[in-house]
């Protein structure tokens, strides 16, 4: 059985995955018109970029894109996110999504500039109210997903609660690493899936080598639990300065550019980050879903590669199980 197009709004996705939106550079416009050009949804990863920078990545996403479909991810818990939300509509984004923490007002915003919004939610209370509010689609978030987490709970469990109660396309996010597990999602009823993890083993990601190489090495103990400033768990692979945090010994910021609406100060998140995407991995947070050590194939790969073996394993999955 072929796989569905994924239709959100008056945009069709051929192929029905997005790549998720990693900050801080992680997936910036290579990534994400490498991707769109497959016939998926590219998603730059637009918290903690200036808007100049950003507009450019969304312009270097259109020339990769080939005609397909780009959207940015960003966080409401950001200082700027409404700058964020504004540069994007204005170099006419395709659609927005937007997580760790909840906008009412950017619904509005999305229908006054025709611009699609999807946000990534966990429970089926935030689903009817995104769905009340104007969203276009959501995506639903497990435990497994990498970066962030607002739910303790597996996506195999709030999927089926949030597709019960909307009639939205319903997008399954968290620890999804292959086309088996894509197959079961769509089984299940979701229009589409979104994964992220497996794109950092992209030549188009812009991480660092060592940076991929944490993926690459990466076994199931390996990934954890920390907490981070944004007021949020977020998951992560095990690094010298994760152990930190783990053990409450992580160093407290020096200076703030304020870059969060509400900061714990525990420690820089920024930093951590932009440490671990230049190669300091052993300085920084390297953020990761729960299921990167099941991974087969670890080499570095163009995306369309990555995007073509997902759409085959899945394929292969429904046409012998329908």
């Amino acid at each position: 059985m072929e796989l569905p197009e994924l239709k959100i709004a008056n945009l069709v996705a051929k192929v029905p995955i997005i790549q998720g939106g990693m900050a801080i550079r992680i997936s910036t416009g290579a990534l994400a018109g490498a991707v769109a050009a497959t016939g998926a949804i590219g998603v730059i990863g637009a918290s903690g970029m200036t808007f100049d920078e950003l507009a450019a990545e969304i312009r270097l996403a259109r020339e990769k894109a080939k005609g397909g479909i780009i959207g940015i991810n960003i966080m409401f818990a950001a200082r700027e996110f409404w700058g964020i939300v504004n540069t994007a509509i204005q170099e006419k984004i395709d659609l927005i999504f937007t997580g760790a923490g909840f906008s009412r007002d950017i619904f509005k915003v999305g229908l006054e500039n025709n611009t699609p919004i999807v946000p990534i939610v966990s429970s089926a209370r935030l689903a009817k109210t995104s769905e009340r509010c104007g969203a276009s689609a959501i995506v639903v978030e497990g435990k497994e997903a990498g970066g962030h987490l607002g739910t303790d709970r597996s996506i195999k469990e709030i999927l089926p609660e949030i597709l019960k109660v909307v009639k939205l396309p319903v997008i399954a996010a968290g620890g999804i690493t292959t086309g088996q597990e894509i197959a079961q999602m769509l089984k299940v009823g979701a229009a589409g899936v979104q994964i992220a993890t497996r794109f950092v083993l992209s030549k188009e990601c812009n991480a660092a080598a060592a940076y991929k190489q944490c993926y690459q090495r990466a076994q199931k103990d390996d990934v954890v639990v920390i907490s981070s400033p944004v007021g949020l768990p977020g998951r992560a692979i095990k690094t010298a300065f994760v152990e930190k945090i783990l053990k409450k010994e992580a160093p407290s910021p020096v200076g703030c550019d304020f870059c969060l609406k509400n900061c714990s100060l525990e420690y820089c998140i920024i930093q951590a980050l932009l440490n671990s995407l230049n190669g300091d991995v052993e300085n920084g947070v390297v953020f990761s879903g729960e299921n990167v050590w099941k991974i087969k194939n670890r080499n570095i790969r163009p995306a369309a590669e990555i995007i073509d073996e997902l759409v085959a394993e899945a394929r292969s999955v429904s046409s012998t199980t329908s």
